[in-house]
C-alpha cells in the first residue's frame, strides 16, 4: 500500500494509504473502489472506469454531504471525462476532475486539509 499523510481538521476523512485493491482511511481499511465524503466514506462496487455512470454515482445526490468538487480517480491512468458524467454532476452543481487514483488521493487530502467541500471517487488499484 501506498501511505499518503496530510494533516486534516479531525472530523474529516482523510486517505492515510491506497493500494492491493484497497484504501485506509481514518483507520478503517476499506477493500475495492470508495466514494469518500468530507465526514463519510462509502463502499462502491465500481471496478473499471468504464463501469462509472450516473447511477452507481447516486451517493453523492442521497447524503447530506454538499461537496462542489469531485475528483474522480479512474485507476491506474487518468481516463478521458466522459459526457454523461459531467452531465449528471453539472445538475448537482458539482464540478468533476479527472486523474489517476494516486494523484485523486493525494489531491484529496491536501483540499480536505484546507476545509474544502471536496468529495472523490476512487477505482481501487493494485
Amino acid at each position: 500500500m501506498m501511505k499518503v499523510t496530510t494533516a486534516a481538521p479531525a472530523e474529516r476523512q482523510l486517505i492515510q494509504a491506497y493500494g492491493d485493491g484497497s484504501f485506509r482511511v481514518s483507520g478503517i481499511t476499506y477493500k475495492g473502489s470508495i466514494i469518500i465524503l468530507p465526514r463519510m466514506t462509502i463502499e462502491w462496487t465500481v471496478e473499471s472506469y468504464e463501469c462509472v455512470t450516473s447511477t452507481n454515482l447516486e451517493p453523492l445526490s442521497s447524503t447530506n454531504s454538499s461537496i462542489e468538487l469531485l475528483l474522480i480517480g479512474c485507476g491506474v491512468s487518468m481516463q478521458p471525462p466522459r459526457v454523461e458524467i459531467r452531465t449528471y454532476l453539472r445538475e448537482l452543481n458539482i464540478t468533476p476532475e479527472w486523474m489517476d487514483t494516486g494523484a485523486a488521493c493525494r489531491t484529496y487530502n491536501v483540499l480536505a486539509s484546507e476545509n474544502r467541500a471536496v468529495g472523490a471517487a476512487l477505482i481501487a488499484v493494485e
